[in-house]
């Protein structure tokens, strides 16, 4: 009788996305958890420690990436119910040398379920350079749990000095929720 060991290809950062985006919407947190653990370098097929490998896949995920220092970062902090509906709170950590007097994105609001809920903008101006800050903004009429990602559609405006042209492509995101935040 012989015995096979099973080879582990890790994905391509966009198919990575693409499929942790899958499976947070589908919500099957355990194939989640086993989707990162084969990722990680030196992975195999056969866990040890279930509880360890899904805290570090976790902790893994919430994490924001390293600054280059030529960015606006916007990191998902917390959502929380409130008399509205549900509340964002957003992290924004202006890492340029530049000062922003308008900053107003294009969101878009998928549902749990995959299908788009809403559509709304928010500026998050005045950004000081070097600056870190915090924005709350309501999503009047939804439960913080029906919300399934939010995506930055485009940077409508965006007033600095000295100017940019280039906002979208200088702006980075995390999310500390359960909820995707992406561009």
């Amino acid at each position: 009788m012989s015995t096979r060991k099973a080879t582990v290809q890790a994905f391509s950062e966009p198919e990575t996305k693409n499929v942790i985006s899958i499976l947070k919407r589908l919500q099957l947190p355990q194939a989640f958890v086993a989707i990162m653990f084969l990722m990680a370098p030196g992975a195999s097929a056969e866990p040890e420690n279930h509880e360890h490998q899904q805290h570090e896949s976790k902790s893994q995920e919430a994490k924001a990436p390293e600054s280059s220092g030529t960015s606006v970062h916007l990191e998902l902090n917390k959502l929380e119910e409130s008399d509205k509906g549900c509340r964002a709170y957003v992290v924004i950590k202006n890492e340029t040398e530049k000062s922003f007097q308008s900053y107003k994105i294009d969101l878009v609001l998928f549902q749990a379920d995959g299908v788009i809920g809403r559509r709304f903008s928010i500026d998050l101006a005045p950004l000081r350079p070097k600056k870190r800050s915090v924005k709350l903004f309501d999503i009047d009429g939804m439960a913080c749990n029906k919300i399934g990602s939010l995506l930055i559609n485009d940077v409508m405006e965006c007033k600095s000095e000295p100017e940019s042209d280039s906002c979208l492509r200088e702006l980075s995101t995390s999310s500390l929720t359960n909820v995707q935040l992406s561009k």
